[in-house]
């Protein structure tokens, strides 16, 4: 996630570049960060680095401080918690989260590990109630707290300033929440029965709100409810009044209530973050008009687009930028050797168009060598010229303010995009040809209405090609200063690539009007900050030679990640699952399915079955099936993703498969010792069972608890490495 998420913060906002000439800088250029660290073979525990991804969640936690705004692709929640612990604890927000491996030295960074690390630890208790209260059974209880309290993945993840605890604290808090008030269906509207109920959805809430997984979750609560709900349709002995009732309350706790504290976290972050920051290139003109800092807070321009107007045309989609060109053309063999027009995300004089009419001084006959008899251009703020309005469905010219050039399409090859037509600078003086006629049309508007600064959604269409101006969001070479490209897109389907908005706009001889009154509402903020998450999490894709992982390795501990460190001179951390928890799990996955369906079969085709058997297959049916139903919902999903996907992503699940493998491997102990005449064998064994998996479990930790911990030292591919033997995949590279 550090390497995706950062490249999309970093290398495409307003961040701090060297004084380039005008436009001429590196724009919008993508890095890949290397997850590297200096060797420091004497730290301990005491002596805490950066590490993974604290540089991207801490920074956040000091933006929160520092009132500064900022752009993720989750919701932000989870930042906001970790920004108020911080805060509560002494941190100034001054550390800058640079890289991992940053010494914290003195600034009070233990207040925001202290409080994931807390949430971290509630997972154990929270998981032997799920199971207890789902199997009533103590050892099972006991069996999965010490599968997690065990697991060198979750230790390692709930000790660092991540996002991972506090989603997982508030899935596993609305899944006790369900359990409980299932538990309270004999005492309905009762004290226990509303609270329970109410703090599940508010747990819902903070599962979504910290990361979108938390759908999963909702998913899951929503499939019980609509059952809960079934089931008590069908009883008889209710009334239509009181199956109303129950309706009711759920549509409040669990649909109203969430939805309400889920808005109220997004208005207490717009609250919080109220100046401009390394956010604002991803959002429209108009919301970064509500920045204090921004060069469009309290700004007054004028309200509606005529011609002769300076301005600056940005594209919507996040992290495109302003449509731009300079003096450098397009190099030999790339299209038509004209005027470079791209996209660049700074603010820049090569920024600045000047909107003419089409057939105002347009002269058609530009040629080398020969004179255009047109006079030339007056000055397009002339004072004695009237006063018109661009309207939607003009016939328009862009001219470059910087290089008189007008923008220009025509039917040769975009420098990068196949099937798309180059867009350059032509002409001389504002004068060149019909290829440089553009309409202007204002999304989902009627001809002849007028066109807002900031709010006006418009398209800008070539009169000759029919194909529409956009940006690809590719990266051009070198000789394209690694800014965006411009194409003209004859596929006319509306995507935010294709669509701008004017920002800048002067023009004298117009009345100026406050921005203030142009700044979108709440719920349009609402909508565009999801829309911009949306896309940034559909735009997190991995790049060429990239460390990811796939969904298929997780649930096999296949491959870990790297949290610290990379040679024998480093302190390093690793994600890895402790492999005999996590295999365990998962063959009490293979288990639970074989045995559950021979039980539902049975049950079926309606064969006796004793007591003792009947108790455990219903605790075996029922509540192993809402935690395998759980560990489905929070894994599956995975595999229809077009993102970047990390190990972590499967921690969720992996909460639900040690859940699971409590109740299996109780209940199969259970059934052993059933089957036996003695019933002090019968119990011997079971105990000598349960002993076995809880010190099977603690042992392995103990083999494996440097890669929580830290290690030093040759790495495991060295015999003389301490981790050596312990390498039991070769994928394995701590």
């Amino acid at each position: 996630m550090l390497c995706a998420t950062s490249r999309l913060l970093a290398a495409r906002t307003a961040t701090a570049l060297p004084a380039q000439p005008r436009g001429r800088g590196p724009g919008a250029r993508c890095r890949r960060r290397e997850l590297h660290f200096p060797g420091h073979p004497e730290l301990d525990l005491n002596d805490f680095l950066t590490g993974w991804d604290e540089t991207h969640f801490g920074k956040m936690g000091s933006y929160y401080i520092n009132r500064t705004f900022f752009f993720d692709v989750h919701p932000p929640l989870g930042k906001m918690l970790i920004g108020l612990a911080g805060y509560l604890s002494g941190y100034d927000g001054t550390f800058l989260f640079q890289k991992p491996g940053d010494k914290y030295e003195h600034h009070n960074y233990m207040g925001m590990r202290g409080f994931c690390a807390f949430l971290g630890s509630l997972l154990v208790p929270f998981a032997y109630l799920i199971v207890l209260e789902l199997s009533n059974s103590l050892p099972a209880a006991l069996l999965t707290a010490a599968l997690l309290t065990f697991d060198t993945g979750c230790l390692t993840l709930s000790q660092y300033i991540l996002l991972d605890p506090i989603l997982m604290f508030f899935i596993m808090a609305a899944m006790l929440s369900m359990v409980k008030y299932n538990s309270c269906a004999n005492r309905p509207f009762s004290a226990p029965w509303w609270f329970w109920l109410s703090l599940t959805g508010i747990n819902l809430a903070g599962a979504l709100g910290v990361k979108f997984v938390g759908l999963f979750i909702i998913l899951q609560v929503g499939w019980n409810t609509i059952s809960d709900l079934w089931h008590l349709f069908g009883d008889l002995s209710l009334s239509v009044v009181t199956v109303g009732k129950h309706l009711t309350a759920r549509i409040l706790c669990l649909i109203v209530l969430p939805l309400t504290l889920y808005t109220a976290t997004y208005a207490v972050h717009f609250m919080v973050l109220n100046k401009s920051g390394p956010g604002d290139g991803f959002f429209s003109s108009a919301f970064q008009a509500r920045l204090s800092g921004n060069n469009l807070h309290n700004a007054s321009i004028p309200e509606h687009l005529a011609y002769g107007s300076v301005i600056t045309v940005k594209n919507l989609r996040m992290a495109i930028g302003y449509l731009h060109s300079h003096r450098h053309l397009y190099p030999e063999g790339i299209g038509a050797r004209q005027q470079q027009v791209t996209t660049y995300l700074h603010k820049d004089y090569n920024n600045l168009w000047i909107i003419k009419k089409h057939n105002t001084n347009a002269g058609l006959c530009v040629l080398d060598g020969c004179k255009c008899p047109t006079p030339p251009n007056p000055y397009p703020l002339d004072p004695s010229l009237p006063v018109e309005f661009v309207r939607h469905g003009d016939i328009i010219r862009l001219e470059h303010k910087e290089t008189s050039r007008n923008l220009h399409s025509h039917y040769h090859e975009a420098p990068l995009t196949r099937k798309h037509y180059q867009v350059t600078g032509y002409g001389i003086n504002g004068t060149g040809d019909s290829n440089d006629f553009w309409r202007i049309e204002v999304v989902n508007r009627k001809f002849g209405n007028r066109i807002k600064v900031l709010r006006s959604r418009i398209r800008l269409i070539h009169l000759v090609t029919g194909c529409v101006l956009g940006s690809s969001g590719k990266v051009l070479p070198k000789w394209g200063w690694e800014q965006l490209e411009v194409t003209c897109t004859p596929y006319l389907k509306e995507t935010l690539n294709s669509i701008w908005n004017v920002e800048d706009h002067i023009n004298p001889k117009l009345p100026n009007i406050s921005l203030d009154v142009l700044q979108p509402s709440f719920p349009e903020v609402l909508l565009e900050s999801h829309m911009v998450m949306i896309r940034g999490n559909n735009g997190l894709k991995p790049k060429d030679n990239e460390f990811t992982s796939k969904p298929w390795h997780w649930p096999v501990n296949y491959q870990g990640l790297r949290f610290s460190g990379i040679n024998d001179t480093d302190f390093r951390v690793y994600l890895l699952g402790n492999p005999v928890v996590w295999w365990l799990n998962l063959l009490s996955i293979a288990l639970y399915l074989l045995l559950g369906s021979i039980i539902a079969v049975a049950v079926q085709r309606g064969a006796h079955l004793p007591a003792e058997v009947e108790g455990l297959s219903q605790v075996l049916l029922r509540g192993g099936g809402q935690l395998l139903l759980g560990w489905i919902l929070h894994y599956f999903p995975f595999f229809l993703m077009g993102r970047i996907l990390y190990f972590h992503h499967y921690f969720p699940a992996m909460l639900f498969s040690s859940m699971l493998t409590g109740i299996l491997w109780d209940t199969l102990l259970r059934l052993w010792a059933w089957s036996l005449a003695s019933s002090s064998l019968a119990r011997g064994l079971y105990v000598v069972g349960n002993l076995s998996l809880l010190l099977g479990t603690a042992y392995s930790f103990y083999l494996f608890h440097p890669l929580a911990y830290g290690m030093v030292g040759p790495l495991a591919q060295d015999p003389r490495s301490p981790m050596a033997g312990l390498r039991w995949l070769e994928s394995w590279d701590f």
